[in-house]
């Protein structure tokens, strides 16, 4: 449905117009009570009838919002201006919100309870569960996402579905599931995009993924962005086994590399120096002992050679 602005009267007018009908049937009250004229009340009674209907037309439109205005079921159009009007008593005004809102993604909460007097007797909560989804490689996961929408097309957020806020917040829902079963928790490799490892890549996808879900409410998704990412309790210690296991791996195997730089470096220069002349089995033991050195995990225990180079 196309979104129309609708036009209306100053509500200045329309207060001018109630002003004058009051004043007109007081004025005739008074004539048919100080003349004795009862048939005047076939003339006050409509006119008080449309006073009363006449009181139905002011409609006060506040900033960021909007009302949809409906005359009989039809549309009629959209009211933007900020300020007092007067419209035909008859319509019928929707109001919708035009600020930017947010939420996020498995959040419920519960509303503050008052009594008859009302004195606050129970708190509002707020209950966290993130949503429980399988990545790419089957892992279940649990995520959550933050995202700030507006209403841009009051029509279509009045007429195309039932709740459009429902509707907000069930599609993000299922944006963000399919949006995990897309993409790897981690992709270490580099070669693919994931998760954890892509934060903008990820959060600019998932935009991009409501807004096309989105579009027919008329609402306009100006961020999204993953709040929280971790894995399922289930199987987070063994994850973490296997990431301590990894960076084990990848330390072990940088201090390998930079041992074995470190011997080359020792053996050119005593070679270039001419410090010792070294054969083949006395340069692979002098090898050995400086990798043992500088691979061991704990410091090793010296031992001095009180007696000849070869003894």
């Amino acid at each position: 449905m196309e979104d129309r602005e609708l036009r209306l009267a100053s509500g200045w007018m329309g207060l001018a117009w109630v002003l004058a009908l009051s004043a007109a049937i007081i004025g005739l009250i008074a004539t048919a009570v100080r003349w004795e004229a009862p048939h005047l009340a076939w003339v006050i009674f409509p006119l008080f009838v449309v006073w009363i209907i006449s009181l139905f037309g002011f409609i006060v439109n506040g900033p960021n919002q909007a009302r949809v205005v409906q005359l009989f079921g039809t549309y009629v159009g959209t009211v933007r201006e900020v300020g007092f009007f007067y419209g035909n008593p008859f319509y019928s005004r929707t109001p919708v919100s035009l600020r930017v809102r947010t939420f996020e993604t498995g959040v419920s909460r519960t509303e503050e309870q008052k009594d008859a007097a009302g004195k606050v007797i129970a708190a509002g909560t707020q209950h966290r569960q993130p949503l429980k989804v399988n990545d790419a490689d089957g892992t279940p996961i649990e995520i959550a996402a933050v995202v700030v929408w507006k209403v841009v097309r009051p029509a279509d957020a009045v007429f195309t579905v039932d709740d459009y806020e429902e509707f907000v917040e069930i599609q993000a829902d299922a944006a963000l599931r399919n949006l995990a079963s897309r993409y790897h928790y981690d992709a270490p490799q580099g070669d693919t995009h994931s998760l954890r490892g892509h934060i903008e890549e990820v959060a600019a996808q998932l935009r991009r993924d409501l807004q096309e879900r989105m579009q027919q409410a008329g609402v306009e998704i100006l961020e999204a962005r993953i709040s929280y990412l971790a894995y399922a309790p289930e199987i987070a210690a063994a994850m973490l086994q296997r990431q301590q296991a990894g960076a084990i791996v990848a330390a072990r195997a940088q201090i390998v590399a930079g041992a074995v730089g470190i011997v080359e470096h020792a053996l050119e220069m005593l070679q270039e120096r001419h410090v010792i002349e070294l054969d083949g089995e006395r340069r692979a033991a002098m090898v050995s002992n400086l990798l043992v050195v500088l691979c061991g995990h704990t410091a090793p225990q010296p031992i001095l050679n009180t007696g000849t180079l070869f003894n």
